[in-house]
């Protein structure tokens, strides 16, 4: 089932841009839900979108199976899929530890010509998260002629301490023009309470995804510290937008790996924006800089953390705040949760947020079923931005 919807229009203050939300897939069993829905472009006449996901247990907490992926060659005007990847899927360990890669996110690198995916993994015991067992960086490359993703791999890391729960889960990165990628991690000793931030320059010949050096920590002494982080270049500077506890955070760098302290996000008057433990991500276009976020104050404290709708926002690079004004509902609000999302540019005439409706909430003591009385069921959305004018950040 697809239906299309067209929302809000341009802003005058920034890229003039139309929003067209299209529900891709829907359908809700009761016992699981298909979530982490992020999409990588191969370039083309007419791009070859390739959108994966995973199936989640809902009686458990961050239980996940294999990757699936579903294609599109004709912009989204029809699907082939979704296709599970056992390459993508669990793996048996000794001890009985099972282990999987999650929060995947696929993205076209262009100096080698391939589409590279970057997740992270989790280990379970008898179906449950080993809160104490390690995590590492995860990838793995498309094979677009076969139409297959290899067997996932782990990214070596240099034996340090700090690096014994480290991962690049549901984060952006920059491919800079010499094929280095710019990859944000997050990651703690073992036994540490606190999160911390950095990213890393790493290479890819292609096949291999190689650490080369580490950017300055961030760190906040609260909650669980930082995480998701996820990093964007515009006008010369690169942005980086952080997942934390109480609130989310944004820092900037000049090189891309040395940043600033971080800052709480705020609209222009100095308020804080209200997200908080949920991700955010950037849409990048040379005419404007925008956050995609979820916060409190919408009419939403039904929803878990107040994580719908998903919102689109400009971004004052100067002064790190975001545009009241400018704000609109890119996925609206039906119950679930949209924290978990991606952002995928197709080409330089349209930017994909894409997301799906995670069927779960909290118990007293338990994670149980999202009832949908608000009419949620799992709907895969594509929330289209389409640019007036061509976007020259985007470039294949």
């Amino acid at each position: 089932m697809r239906t299309v919807l067209l929302l809000l229009a341009t802003s005058a203050l920034a890229a003039d841009f139309e929003i067209r939300l299209d529900r891709v897939r829907s359908g809700y069993d009761g016992q699981t839900c298909w979530v982490h829905a992020r999409a990588g472009a191969i370039p083309g006449r007419t791009p070859t979108v390739v959108l994966t996901m995973q199936k989640l247990l809902l009686t458990g907490s961050d239980v996940f199976y294999a990757l699936n992926d579903l294609r599109t060659g004709d912009l989204g005007r029809s699907w082939q899929g979704p296709t599970e990847h056992p390459t993508l899927g669990r793996r048996e360990e000794p001890g009985g530890t099972v282990v999987a890669p999650s929060d995947f996110w696929p993205k076209w690198h262009a100096a080698s010509g391939q589409l590279l995916g970057i997740g992270h993994t989790v280990r379970y015991e008898q179906n449950q998260v080993s809160h104490g067992a390690p995590r590492q960086t995860v990838f793995s490359v498309y094979e677009a002629a076969r139409r297959q993703w290899a067997p996932w791999e782990t990214l070596p890391m240099p034996d340090e301490a700090r690096f014994f729960n480290a991962g690049a889960g549901s984060v952006q990165r920059v491919d800079l023009p010499d094929g280095s990628i710019l990859l944000p991690i997050y990651f703690s000793a073992k036994g540490d309470r606190l999160a911390r931030v950095a990213v890393l320059r790493c290479r890819f010949d292609g096949r291999r995804l190689t650490w080369v050096e580490t950017g300055n920590e961030l760190a906040i002494p609260e909650g669980r510290g930082l995480v998701e982080p996820s990093l964007t270049r515009f006008g010369g500077r690169f942005y980086l937008t952080i997942r934390s506890d109480a609130r989310g955070y944004v820092a900037t760098s000049a090189d891309g790996l040395h940043f600033d302290p971080p800052q709480p996000w705020r609209w222009e008057d100095g308020a804080e924006l209200g997200n908080y433990n949920t991700q955010t991500h950037w849409v990048t276009h040379q005419d404007g800089l925008y956050l995609v976020y979820t916060r409190k104050g919408a009419n939403n404290d039904h929803v878990f953390r107040h994580r719908a709708p998903l919102f689109l926002a400009q971004v004052n690079p100067r002064t790190l705040r975001v545009i009241r004004a400018t704000e609109q509902v890119l996925v609206p609000e039906r119950g679930a949760r949209l924290g978990n999302f991606g952002v995928t540019e197709v080409n330089e005439r349209e930017t994909w947020v894409t997301v799906t409706e995670w069927m779960q909430t909290w118990g007293p003591n338990f994670v149980i079923p999202t009832d949908n009385r608000y009419g949620a069921d799992n709907t895969l959305y594509a929330a289209r931005i389409r640019w007036k004018r061509p976007n020259k950040n985007w470039r294949p």
